[in-house]
């Protein structure tokens, strides 16, 4: 048999399904939400855990935390963005930011800044913790906001919804954005770490990468279902490109650019799960690829191609993971409220 990669460091049990989870900066704190309202703040190593908000009978769909890890946001089915600020040994609800009528389903802080960005229906907002003031409100127009994403410089945020992705300067909100047409719903838009590439999944079975500063992208089809999950690796194995993972229905796709950029992407498919995969991500600075699914399987993949290790611990099915920034823990959400955590065995960068 060989040698695991991962083994399991502690488990608990949240009362309803994991909607969200997000790793601090300096991977020592982790956090979670569920659809019962909670958002609960754990110790990676031993899993003491402080709850930072009991239930309250509606779901918290996202939660992140700012750049320098001073605060969290979450956001959910009532409207409500909640910021808080994080001590050494203390957390101070620093704000309640209602928004009736709305869902808020995607938040991103600004890679360096403390900005916060949130989709608000057919709008997004961009908050400064510091000032607790609007820096910009962008209306996306032709649809509700579906995904936003900050590029890693920080100069530029980009919204994807209904027919486009719209990319705005930071440096001039009120300049027209960029758009980019995508033919039907970009559900799922992710920025390379590089910043040199954008994909958007798109709901009509579609995936589209373009260069950053080029308005014409590949296109990959021939997907399953709507394309809902993607992931960039943070290292270039050739061709100058990251690799991309792709989750369609029960198939995960890992894309590598060709040598030849006229030759565009090669595809690999992996088949392992049999049920919807619900999360892919690689871990920091490896090509080590881990995939969730609602079959109660998160699958290992060495250099994203072979199957390495299966990890288990969510009967009704796995819904969310997150590698902690330095890549030496991953953690699990289930649909039944399980969060696992998991070691490297080996230390250093990777296993890719």
């Amino acid at each position: 048999m060989p040698k695991p990669l991962l083994n399991q460091s502690w488990q608990t049990l949240l009362s309803d399904y994991i909607t969200a989870i997000a790793w601090s900066p300096d991977g020592a704190r982790l956090a979670a939400c569920s659809a019962a309202g909670e958002v609960v703040m754990f110790d990676p190593k031993t899993g003491a855990s402080v709850a930072l908000q009991e239930q309250r009978g509606v779901s918290v769909d996202a939660i992140a935390f700012s750049a320098d890890g001073t605060f969290l946001a979450v956001g959910g089915q009532s409207g409500t963005v909640s910021i808080w600020r994080l001590a050494a040994d203390a957390a101070e609800r620093l704000t309640e930011l209602e928004n009736p009528r709305v869902w808020v389903d995607c938040l991103r802080w600004h890679p360096r800044l403390p900005e916060l960005a949130f989709g608000l229906g057919r709008y997004a907002q961009v908050w400064d913790a510091v000032e607790q003031s609007v820096v910009a409100t962008l209306n996306f127009e032709a649809s509700s906001v579906l995904d936003l994403a900050w590029h890693p410089s920080g100069d530029y945020l980009t919204l994807a919804g209904n027919l486009s992705v719209k990319t705005w300067r930071r440096d001039d909100w009120y300049d027209d954005p960029q758009m980019r047409e995508t033919g039907g719903a970009s559900g799922a838009i992710a920025i390379a770490p590089d910043g040199q590439y954008l994909a958007s999944g798109n709901n009509d079975r579609t995936l589209l990468v373009w260069e950053w500063d080029n308005p014409y992208p590949w296109q990959m089809q021939g997907f399953a279902g709507k394309v809902r999950q993607l992931a960039w690796s943070t290292v270039q194995p050739q061709a100058g490109a990251p690799l991309l993972a792709s989750a369609s229905a029960e198939g995960v796709v890992v894309w590598t650019k060709a040598q030849n950029a006229a030759d565009g992407w090669t595809s690999q498919l992996l088949d392992l799960h049999s049920a919807p995969v619900t999360a892919v991500a690689f871990q920091p600075q490896s090509t080590l690829l881990a995939t969730a699914a609602e079959d109660g399987w998160v699958c290992l993949w060495q250099q994203a191609t072979q199957a390495a290790q299966v990890l288990e611990g969510a009967p009704d099915g796995f819904s969310t993971l997150a590698w902690s920034p330095q890549g030496k823990h991953l953690t699990a959400g289930g649909c039944g409220g399980e969060l696992l955590v998991w070691a490297t065995v080996m230390t250093g960068k990777g296993f890719g």
